[in-house]
């Protein structure tokens, strides 16, 4: 699939479709050393915050892809096409620290050309995206319990 840049501000996406309905993986780690982990997310958000283009991901610290996103400030978003749902549900279900999970997918990780986080030759979108913001989430905080 040959590959072109879109800057932000032309960026076109159904955001509620891409991520509730159609999911996505988030990869975080080096591409460059092989140490990488990817999950399936189907909850975020994309906007604007100080200024900035954002995507607002929630990865728990129980998730294998929570450790490198500690240890490396990038990570990518990547969207498929509906053929590869199968690998998505597959890579959502199954913890990188059990086994190569990316390689039973078969799908192909590749370089991204701006973060060190690898994005898939497979992938319709890949957004590379550098981490401007963190925090954990307290169920304290939750308005509604049915959340927690």
């Amino acid at each position: 699939m040959k590959r072109h840049a879109i800057l932000m501000d032309n960026l076109q996406v159904k955001p509620c479709h891409l991520l509730a309905q159609q999911w996505m993986l988030l990869t975080a780690g080096d591409f460059a050393a092989g140490k990488f982990n990817t999950m399936a997310v189907g909850w975020g958000s994309f906007g604007t915050i100080w200024g900035k283009p954002f995507a607002h991901v929630v990865v728990r610290p129980t998730r294998y892809t929570h450790d490198f996103m500690e240890k490396h400030n990038t990570f990518t978003l990547c969207a498929f096409p509906a053929e590869y749902r199968k690998a998505i549900q597959l890579l959502g279900s199954k913890s990188g620290r059990d086994g190569d999970k990316i390689a039973e997918s078969k799908l192909t990780p590749i370089a991204s050309s701006k973060v060190a986080a690898p994005g898939f030759a497979e992938a319709e979108l890949t957004m590379e995206c550098r981490q401007i913001y963190r925090t954990r989430l307290d169920p304290r905080d939750f308005l509604d319990k049915d959340i927690e």
